[in-house]
């Protein structure tokens, strides 16, 4: 009757001990230090490739040429020959400005051209006759002389008539608006049976050039002298961006450098001259504008967020075939957006870490992934040198 009682307390030891083996195989396992796990990290390839170098600012659309169209003659307008919104060429008719006036006075100063030569001729008929009565002492030389002075008079009353015309003239010019360059007509603000006059401040019509078309921009001062060293080595290219700085609207070429620096904001302004063939833009239209200042052929480049900072410098998370990373120092080139180009420290092929180099040292075994995307940043300015 025993037994069973045997049994059961048998059946609790082997337990016990079974426990306390396992117990002491964990505690020979924590003592003996196996390998950490390998740490899951982003990973980008150094690139080769030639690299642009871009100084962006912020810019407006500003039209070529701009003309506000007034009159110079008071008038009735009579026709209005152009659209809303239509290209115009050089020298095209846009308004008539009622001329009937302009020809009645030409025609009156024609009239008194006539009347004040015939005059003179008269006047110098009469010279001629009493100067041999002079000749036979019958009129006083005084006499003679009154008459030949009014030569003079005649001919300053001609000389002011042939004046008159020549304003009747240019009156009847000033009729006729032209169009004075290639450009686009905006709204208008008058309607044939307007009265108009000179003295009036509201223009007619303004007219835009839009191709080509310029771009105003600025830069930190402290950039105006690289722009203005590559300046002299040729043409610089230009690009204008939309607002979010993602869809390029048009390439044109810098223009110049203002001739002073805004001291408030310590900026310069630029301006960049774009064709605008497809009319893309559009004056006071608001742009992010890229300048290529130059290429850098064969650059070394690498993601900015594989970049760590220690008490001996910049370095990078290098991975080696065996994904063990080793803490490679590197020097920088520069830093546009979020691409530095490196001086030395690597080669194209390595690969680096971008992301989750909180967790690792030197000799850390790592499990590779694609890094994490980065928000598409905009070409960024000149980063400093070393």
């Amino acid at each position: 009757m025993k037994k069973p009682g045997i049994l059961g307390t048998l059946l609790v030891l082997a337990i016990c001990a079974a426990l306390a083996g396992c117990s002491s195989q964990s505690a020979k396992n924590a003592k003996a230090g196996g390998p950490p796990p390998a740490v899951p990290v982003g990973v980008a390839t150094v690139q080769q490739s030639n690299f642009p170098v871009y100084l962006t600012g912020l810019g407006s659309v500003e039209a070529f040429n701009t003309v506000s169209l007034k009159t110079r003659i008071d008038g009735q307008i009579m026709r209005v020959n152009f659209a809303e919104g239509q290209d115009v060429k050089e020298g095209e008719l846009l308004i008539q400005i009622d001329a009937r006036p302009y020809q009645v006075a030409l025609q009156q100063a024609e009239a008194n051209l006539k009347k004040d030569q015939a005059q003179l001729d008269n006047a110098k008929a009469q010279y001629e006759r009493n100067r041999v009565l002079y000749e036979q002492g019958v009129i006083a030389k005084q006499d003679l002389d009154t008459l030949q002075a009014s030569f003079g008079t005649y001919e300053g009353t001609i000389a002011a008539d042939k004046a008159a015309i020549e304003s009747a003239k240019l009156n009847i010019t000033y009729c006729n608006i032209l169009s004075p360059i290639n450009g686009r007509v905006g709204l208008r603000q008058v309607d044939p049976g307007n009265y108009v006059t000179a003295a009036g401040n509201t223009p007619m019509l303004v007219i835009t050039q839009l191709h080509p078309i310029a771009v105003v921009f600025t830069l930190p001062q402290d950039q105006i002298q690289s722009v203005a060293q590559h300046m002299k080595q040729g043409s610089l290219e230009v690009e204008a961006y939309s607002r979010d700085d993602q869809t390029k609207l048009a390439t044109g070429k810098l223009l110049t450098i203002d001739n002073q620096i805004d001291a408030t904001t310590g900026t310069a302004r630029l301006k960049g001259v774009f064709d605008n063939a497809d009319s893309t833009l559009w004056p006071n239209q608001f742009v992010n504008v890229h300048l290529l200042l130059q290429t850098l052929n064969n650059a070394i480049s690498t993601p900015a967020a594989a970049l760590q900072r220690g008490p001996e410098g910049t370095f990078v998370y290098a991975v080696d075939a065996n994904n063990t990373v080793l803490m490679r120092p590197v020097q920088v080139a520069l830093t546009q957006g979020a691409t530095v180009v490196i001086a030395s420290g690597l080669q194209a092929g390595d690969k680096v870490v971008t992301d989750g180099q909180e967790k690792l040292q030197a000799g850390s075994k790592v499990v590779p992934q694609a890094p994490a995307l980065q928000k598409p940043g905009s070409s960024g300015n000149i980063g400093s040198q070393t």
